[in-house]
Order: C-alpha cells, then structure tokens, then sequence
C-alpha cells in the first residue's frame, strides 16, 4: 500500500506593485543611486514605503548635497504611504491613489523609478525585503 502525500494547503498570494525611490543629486548628469522602495498591493489595500539614505553615496555624487532636504523629502514618501494628517493633501486619498501619485514621474533630487510586480503572501514584509535586496 502507497502512502498518500499530504495536501498541501495553497497560500494564497496577491499582485503587487513597486518602484525604488531614486536620488539623483545632480539632475543634469543623472547620476543616481536607490534610495527607498514603495511597495502597493491592490488586493489588500496596501501602500508603504521604507528608505534609506546612503551618505556616502550621496557625497561621492555631490560633495554639497544638503543631505537633509533629501531625507526630508524622503520622509515625506513615507507619510504619505502612510495616509492621514502627516501625509498632507493625501490624507483622504485611498492606497492605490496615493502609489499613483508616488510613483508619477518627476525632475527632482528625489524620484521615482519604473513600476515592478510580483506576487506576495505578505505585502509589508515585501517592503523590507525589497529595501535590504535593493537599496542597502
């Protein structure tokens, strides 16, 4: 007689979307290097963002970056994913409105990149992951 394998219970995984947030300190040269990742998972209404802030990448591409004004405008990724009062006139907006808006191409120090998916179990642990494999 044959053992039967055991069912394996499917874990169920949902779509989700991300973009690294990019410093470019100098936007005429386009030098740039990861600086934060915005993770969005629509299935669970999910919007976060983590950064960090290379310093020594930062000066090794502009020796007079005001490393402050940029971790200040990356802060200000992280409250908006977050949604109420710290995230200004986003306060309102629902998660996928505020990715959107995240992920909008701009001219500044602080940008986003191109949008990604994949499938995950758990969008926020997607958050720390993406940010140790792609930004630190």
């Amino acid at each position: 007689m044959t053992e039967q394998p055991l069912p394996v219970q499917a874990i169920q995984r949902d779509v989700f979307e991300y973009a690294l947030v990019r410093v470019v300190p100098r936007v005429e040269r386009g030098e740039q290097f990861n600086a934060g990742v915005v993770v969005y998972c629509r299935a669970k209404s999910f919007v976060a963002a983590r950064t960090h802030l290379d310093e020594a990448k930062l000066r090794a591409l502009d020796p007079e970056a005001d490393p402050e004004g940029i971790r200040a405008a990356l802060g200000a990724v992280e409250r908006i994913c977050a949604g109420g009062a710290g995230a200004g006139q986003a306060e309102r907006d629902d998660a996928g409105r505020r990715f959107r808006w995240l992920i909008a191409p701009r001219s500044t120090v602080v940008q986003p990149g191109p949008v990604h998916t994949g499938l995950t179990a758990d969008p926020a642990a997607e958050v720390d992951r993406l940010l140790d494999l792609l930004v630190r």
